[in-house]
């Protein structure tokens, strides 16, 4: 009896030393996981990237962003090497901040992306785009 008795001790601490390893790693794989996609909130008015270039001197991407409507925009724009992204794919950004927007003329900004590999083709796209009431200047209203 006295040896079932120690297989059973043993048998519980390969348990115990089992959980103390691999809990933590399986709540650490749990928590890691990929959020959920949200949908990119947008400005009122408009925001589009304009054109999708390679620097030839520094080989980075540049993207033309721009703005109407009235305010000031931060834009986030993305990089990438295909318009459709496959699951789990995370692209460049860059963010580009458009001030005094207004109604009667569009604003213009350059979004410099990351150094592109050669022979790829880029894809420039607004990820996100928020916008600010801009503030009167004391004195001119």
């Amino acid at each position: 009896m006295s040896a079932l008795k120690w297989q059973g001790w043993l048998v519980g601490l390969l348990v115990l030393a089992g959980l103390l390893v691999f809990a933590p790693l399986g709540l650490y794989v749990w928590a890691s996981g990929e959020p959920a996609p949200q949908a990119p909130a947008t400005a009122a008015g408009s925001v589009r990237v304009t054109g999708c270039r390679i620097d030839p001197a520094s080989r980075r991407v540049v993207a033309g962003v721009e703005a109407t409507g009235q305010g000031s925009y931060v834009v986030t724009v993305e990089f990438r090497d295909q318009a459709d992204p496959g699951p789990g794919v995370r692209s460049a950004q860059a963010l580009v901040k458009i001030p005094g927007v207004t109604p009667a003329t569009p604003e213009r900004a350059e979004a410099i992306g990351p150094v592109w590999p050669p022979a790829t083709i880029p894809w420039c796209g607004v990820a996100q785009s928020t916008r600010t009431e801009d503030e009167p200047v004391p004195g001119t209203g």
